[in-house]
């Protein structure tokens, strides 16, 4: 597996590891068992199956007639991805992707796949992610407890007006509802979303810092960035998983060295945190140690909210934890960025913003030419009900950083099918 794409199912929050015994003629159900390594609690938890796995297991299964069963018979919400288009030809899958959830002391489940005769009907997405060019070219996303966007080109263009900026800094956007929000919500305008009807809102403050899980590069004083987005692709929307890319131009890092970066972004549904592979291509410059400095940003907001930060470096993640004191609708947010358990730490720093401005806390990473780091950034909002202090806050990223150290590991077992009465 090459650096620059790393598979959807190693960049799930689950590393899923197969043993698969041979099949039996046209089988028709195969039983999966997981292995809760740690014995972790472990809520919406996503499971990875590689299709050509499920292929092996099932001969005649077809992506959109494959049902998933938990352990009483009951239908489990499921996808599977197709991320390369094949216009004629054989199409190509990639995964199987459900969710489960394990309680704490739990070790092992089991569910079923089966195969059908008719193509399934879809089930009710619980992620999302779409251009919206009505507002200079967005990409928003959102999976059933939080929501972001990130900043397109024609945003940089004085066509954009009052809200003209450059930026590749990531907004979070709050909501209290587990349905889908944001294509309604782009509909009432730029007053609008900034406004509470009881769904949530966009009060977040982005401007040219790192947002939630902007990276930049940091020469031990200041952080270049890139500008906004130029180009998307949208692999898979839902409903466990949506799948996306951004590609940005190339920026001056210092000293002559130019850096291209391309971002795959991985939401799935019930997590607080989204999953982001960063691929940074440069020429190193000359007599360095041929690696860059990159910087994964979370910013903080003094001058409206009082801001608590926990910096855990066994964890590899830096928690922040805001009582906003400008609007009461805004109340207490938490946000957060963790390196995944395979990324090296290189320490941490905080940026110097002028005064009244915005720091931003940093987590730092060594990268070589085409190295790809894998990390995780979001937040969660009080009045949405699930984390609602600072306390737990830290103790859901305590626990992520225990799972995904620990991944399930994923059991398939073919089984022929049922005799005819």
């Amino acid at each position: 597996m090459s650096a620059r794409r790393m598979t959807a199912g190693l960049a799930s929050a689950i590393a899923a590891v197969l043993s698969l015994h041979a099949p039996a003629a046209l089988a028709s159900k195969a039983t999966i068992v997981l292995h809760n390594q740690g014995k972790l609690a472990r809520t919406a938890e996503t499971i990875v199956i590689p299709y050509a796995e499920v292929k092996k297991a099932l001969p005649d299964v077809a992506f959109d007639q494959v049902i998933v069963r938990d352990a009483k018979g009951a239908v489990v919400t499921s996808q599977v991805t197709a991320m390369k288009h094949i216009h004629r030809g054989p199409a190509e899958y990639d995964d199987l992707i459900f969710q489960h959830d394990f309680a704490a002391g739990e070790q092992r489940a089991e569910l079923t796949i089966e195969t059908t005769e008719k193509p399934q009907p879809p089930f009710q997405s619980k992620v999302w992610v779409g251009y919206v060019p009505e507002r200079h070219d967005d990409i928003a996303w959102e999976n059933d407890l939080t929501a972001h966007r990130a900043y397109g080109p024609a945003l940089e263009l004085p066509s954009a007006k009052p809200d003209q900026m450059t930026s590749s800094g990531l907004d979070l956007w709050t909501k209290k509802v587990p349905y889908l929000v944001l294509d309604r919500w782009y509909r009432k305008g730029h007053d609008g979303l900034h406004a509470d009807t009881g769904e949530g809102l966009d009060f977040y403050e982005v401007g040219r810092n790192r947002g939630v899980g902007g990276t930049g590069v940091w020469d031990g004083q200041q952080l270049s960035v890139s500008a906004n987005w130029r180009k998307y692709h949208i692999y898979a929307n839902g409903p466990v998983r949506a799948i996306f890319e951004l590609s940005y131009e190339p920026w001056d890092a210092g000293k002559g060295v130019q850096v291209r970066e391309t971002k795959r972004f991985i939401v799935d549904a019930g997590q607080q945190l989204d999953e982001i592979q960063s691929t940074f291509d440069f020429t190193p410059a000359p007599g360095s140690d041929g690696t860059v400095t990159v910087a994964v940003g979370v910013t903080e907001h003094p001058t409206k909210a009082d801001v608590a930060v926990t910096r855990n470096e066994q964890g590899k993640f830096i928690a922040l934890w805001e009582k906003y004191h400008d609007h009461p609708s805004h109340d207490e947010l938490g946000s957060a960025i963790m390196l995944a358990p395979e990324v090296k730490l290189a320490g941490m720093a905080r940026t110097t913003p002028p005064a009244k401005g915005r720091p931003d806390s940093l987590l730092l990473v060594k990268v070589k030419p085409g190295e790809t780091i894998r990390y995780f950034a979001g937040g969660a909002w009080k009045p949405a009900g699930k984390i609602t202090t600072a306390a737990a806050w830290n103790d859901y990223l305590t626990a992520k950083a225990a799972r995904l150290a620990a991944p399930v590991r994923v059991e398939i077992n073919a089984t022929a099918a049922p005799p005819t009465p």
